[in-house]
């Protein structure tokens, strides 16, 4: 049986520059504002830039790198953080996964409706400011079932997802609470939002390994398999300056969305003891 549209790749468009678009994730009068790249405050027009140069270096080994500096565990989370979504258990969703380049949420999510609820209606669109990271997304489903379904015509209405997620991406956006705005405009009332994210980590002998880990090993394997220390040492200060998981419990909320209480299991679940978390919201 062939599957019914599932997935689209539009090559220039993003959840940053569709913001843009949209007069949401920049000011109005952006002269000054600055922002953090890493460890680095840099001016907010200047950050785009410099994220997609960092993406556009590392595309190629990016899914290579995940499995050597998690030691494979990043499937472990995603795995978690879909199979927590339920796709497909109460009907066919319309998604949106912004930041999801290389596919890996964008497959879960199709291939957890299908396998658990005989769902082939579900679709996804994958929104990535960056064009190799989508060519190696695009690389990815042409090996699966899901390829060349077919492409209806790509706009990004007001309430018209039923589930959007974001997973390991939103850390890298100019303007968080922008991103939480136009993610809030395009789902539908009783829509979800989902997030993946690097955090806080609670223990603090874990928290001390963890940093040790993150500082020495994730640069040097980016200089190994890589050949470029600088945007993994980038990528590692970015997760230290994510806010904390009741800080980005209340940032959600402050874009309109209802959350559980400040506390793991509530508006968000720890995953290895606050490594990374997942944050949900409801649109009401």
């Amino acid at each position: 049986m062939q599957a019914t549209r599932s997935i689209r790749l539009p090559h220039k468009l993003s959840a940053c520059r569709l913001i843009h678009n949209h007069h949401i994730l920049r000011s109005s009068d952006p002269a000054g504002r600055t922002t953090s790249f890493g460890f680095r405050t840099v001016p907010e027009e200047s950050k785009e830039s410099l994220v997609k140069g960092v993406f556009d270096s590392v595309a190629s080994k990016y899914d290579l790198m995940n499995d050597a500096s998690s030691l494979g565990v990043h499937r472990l989370w995603k795995d978690s953080f879909v199979d927590t979504l339920k796709p497909g258990r109460k009907g066919p969703l319309r998604c949106i996964d912004v930041a999801g380049g290389t596919g890996d949420i964008a497959l879960r999510i199709l291939d957890h409706a299908r396998e658990n609820y005989a769902d082939r209606e579900t679709t996804v669109d994958i929104v990535d400011i960056n064009a190799q990271m989508l060519k190696e997304g695009f690389l990815r489903f042409k090996k699966t079932m899901y390829h060349n379904t077919p492409q209806p015509a790509f706009q990004f209405k007001n309430d018209s997802y039923d589930l959007y997620t974001i997973a390991f991406g939103i850390r890298n956006c100019t303007s968080i609470p922008a991103v939480l705005s136009e993610a809030y405009r395009v789902l539908k009332p009783g829509a979800t939002f989902a997030c993946l994210e690097f955090s806080k980590v609670n223990n603090p002998l874990l928290g001390t390994l963890y940093d040790q880990y993150s500082f020495t090993v994730i640069p040097l394997l980016g200089t190994i398999l890589a050949g470029d220390r600088d945007s993994y040492q980038y990528l590692v200060e970015s997760i230290r300056k994510f806010p904390s998981q009741p800080e980005f419990a209340q940032m959600i909320r402050d874009a309109g969305f209802s959350t559980g209480g400040d506390f793991d299991g509530g508006a968000w679940t720890d995953l290895w003891g606050g490594i990374a978390s997942i944050h949900t919201g409801v649109k009401i």
